[in-house]
């Protein structure tokens, strides 16, 4: 079986490690005073790759909390993905060269898609797409707006112009706990023919389980926040799981 990836994710906002729900800013939990700790204690686990999120970078539309991703990517033996506030090719040559291993570009893909397919063309794999997806529409700008793009066709789109990772989240589900939207992970990674991390709703080790029996499609990985904050399960646990031990 192909390898399935768990991604533990930090949320930063304020310098601190967050939690929102279903992407709502006025819905938050502090989890920790700080992210590059966070993302020690998932490394000490055994995690390989952490995921980060620039929330108020996403919302402001630049970096803003870089310093902790940065420090995250260059001190720990972890690869590193950010999302969050990235607009520009200087953005994304500051995270790549500061030991980043993998940018994602998100809302861009909707506002402005030739820079993105010139990014992809230019930096190849060190570039994931994030389609966030409410009722099959992608939404957009910190999942302010939802607009009037198919999640799938987008996914087509970008995968004809060399995108190689999707990270798809179902916002209906995400910071809920109510369990992952695995049809429309397998959804995305038919349309696409690409790896998708499935990011929203996990709670247990069985739906770990259940978003991993989809490899064969395509289901890659899976994002994993609020369960972990609220130790439902630790990072060493999913791993034992998805690794079969």
């Amino acid at each position: 079986m192909a390898a399935f990836t768990i991604y533990p994710a930090i949320d930063i906002r304020g310098g601190k490690c967050v939690r929102l729900l279903q992407g709502d800013y006025t819905k938050e939990t502090v989890y920790g005073d700080s992210p590059v700790e966070m993302a020690a204690l998932f490394a000490e686990q055994g995690a390989e790759w952490i995921h980060m999120v620039d929330l108020d970078g996403a919302k402001e539309g630049k970096r803003v909390n870089d310093r902790f991703v940065v420090e995250a990517a260059k001190q720990l033996p972890v690869k590193v993905q950010i999302g969050g506030g990235i607009r520009t090719e200087d953005d994304i040559v500051y995270y790549l060269e500061n030991g980043v291993a993998r940018v994602i570009l998100g809302s861009a893909a909707i506002a402005r898609p030739s820079f993105v397919k010139e990014m992809l063309k230019k930096y190849g794999e060190r570039i994931a797409i994030g389609i966030d997806a409410k009722d099959g529409f992608v939404a957009t700008e910190g999942w302010l707006h939802t607009s009037n793009v198919k999640a799938t066709d987008l996914g087509k789109e970008l995968a004809e112009a060399g995108a190689q990772t999707f990270i798809f989240t179902d916002i209906a589900t995400d910071g809920m706990l109510s369990g992952p939207n695995i049809q429309a992970a397998v959804e995305m990674a038919r349309a696409t023919g690409k790896d998708v991390i499935a990011s929203g709703g996990v709670r247990s080790l069985a739906d770990l389980v259940s978003l991993q029996n989809h490899v064969g499609d395509g289901v890659a990985g899976a994002i994993v926040g609020k369960a972990l904050y609220t130790k439902q399960f630790t990072v060493a646990e999913a791993l034992k799981v998805v690794q079969g031990e």
